[in-house]
Parts: C-alpha cells; sequence; structure tokens
C-alpha cells in the first residue's frame, strides 16, 4: 500500500514539473556505493559506475525541482569485524535502477542577473523508487522494488549562459535491509554467523558529475477568460 501511494505521487509531481516556466535537461557520470551489515562505513573501494540523467525545473532563483533516473551497479563483500563474519564471508553483486523527484536549495541567487554569480552550493532532498536485480537462484522473501529518501549536497559552476557542470554526493536512506541479501536470522536455513542486523537498514550513496543545458522559457497555459 505505501509503494502504491508513493507511486501514485511521483506520478502527480513529475505532471507538474513539465507545466514550469523554466526548465533544464542533463545527465551525469558517478559511483553507486554501499553500506550495511557487510560494509559499516562508506568505502570508495567499493564503488562501482553509475549514470543519470534528469529534468529540472527552476521554481525561482534559489529552489529548482527535478526528477532524475540514475542506474548501476552495487556490489559489497564481507569486512570482518568478528569471527561470525569472517565464517559468513558473504558477498554481492547487482545492478539497481533508481528513479527519484527532489527538491534543491541553493545557497546563493546565482539566477540574479542584478547580482550574476558563476557558482553556487546547494543541498537536496526528496523521494524516490528503486528496484534491485542479481541475486540469481538465491531466495527472496522481498520484493524487488523498494523505497527511499534521497538527500545531499553539491556544487554548480556555471560554463556559459546555456550550460554548466555540478559535482554532487547523496545518500539514499532505504527502508530495506536485503541490498546485500543479509538480514534477518531463521534458524531452519541458517547457521547463526550467517545473519546481519535486521533493525538497521542498509542504504547507498550516489557521488557524480553532471553536466546540464539550460532551454528558453516555456510559457504556462492561462485561462484567457479570467
Amino acid at each position: 500500500m505505501h509503494r502504491n501511494i508513493l507511486v501514485v505521487t511521483l506520478i502527480l509531481l513529475l505532471g507538474t514539473t513539465v507545466q514550469a516556466q523554466r526548465s533544464e535537461l542533463g545527465f551525469g557520470l558517478g559511483t553507486f556505493t554501499y553500506t550495511g551489515d557487510l560494509i559499516r562505513n562508506y568505502n570508495f573501494k567499493y564503488s562501482r559506475p553509475a549514470a543519470t540523467v534528469f529534468f529540472r525545473s527552476n521554481l525561482s532563483k534559489v529552489v529548482s525541482f527535478r526528477a532524475g533516473i540514475t542506474a548501476g551497479k552495487l556490489v559489497g563483500e564481507e569486512k570482518p569485524i568478528d569471527a561470525a563474519a569472517v565464517q559468513r564471508n558473504a558477498s554481492f553483486d547487482i545492478f539497481l535502477f533508481e528513479g527519484s523527484l527532489a527538491m534543491e536549495y541553493h545557497f546563493l541567487n546565482w539566477r540574479d542577473d542584478k547580482r550574476p554569480m558563476r557558482y553556487t552550493p546547494y543541498l537536496f532532498a526528496g523521494m524516490g523508487l528503486f528496484g534491485i536485480s542479481g541475486y540469481g537462484s538465491k531466495p527472496a522473501e522481498y520484493s524487488n522494488i523498494q523505497g527511499a529518501i534521497p538527500f545531499g549536497g553539491g556544487f554548480k559552476y556555471i560554463l556559459n549562459p546555456k550550460w554548466y557542470a555540478a559535482f554532487e554526493i547523496g545518500i539514499r536512506k532505504t527502508f530495506f535491509d536485503y541490498l546485500d541479501n543479509v538480514s534477518d536470522f531463521d534458524d531452519q536455513t541458517q547457521k547463526n554467523y550467517q545473519y546481519g542486523n535486521p533493525n538497521d537498514y542498509d542504504n547507498y550513496f550516489f557521488m557524480g558529475i553532471t553536466l546540464t543545458r539550460t532551454f528558453y522559457d516555456i510559457p504556462c497555459p492561462r485561462n484567457p477568460y479570467k
């Protein structure tokens, strides 16, 4: 039920963005990095290639709304912290596809014609859905489509009036403990060392560089009888 509500919300918000007066299209290359039961902290060693495309609506000089799709590989292998982890020796290698909507807040008035700025730091937060594949014949006790909360920040730089580049890093906070296919303990099928912490969800990061093309204003339709 929660997943259905999230899907409907994504569709409605996306329909709102296509009527915006200012629009941009962008793409980027970067990496996905996992944290969870196998790797507790961010480790670039386990980063794998990812790519993103997005549409952005500039609602004001400091606030933007974007809809994006990001996809790539997500991997991890046991980084032993105790004897049980050494015995478990788990690893995974999956493909992850994400759709998200987010609000961006820019700290500098970089779109102000009276005080032009060529750069600005920014923060973003939103909501999204992701799907995973690649576990093969391993048993699945969960849906491969889950929700996430993306948030993070970045830095944008104007190359010219129509193009600008950005560096961004963000975490996807999930409510899901099976990115690594390791979670709760089942004493019927698993040994004591083969489970993780079911109360500590897995997360993943996207870090990358994007290039954005700004388009001319798109007039919003108005009622001529008002």
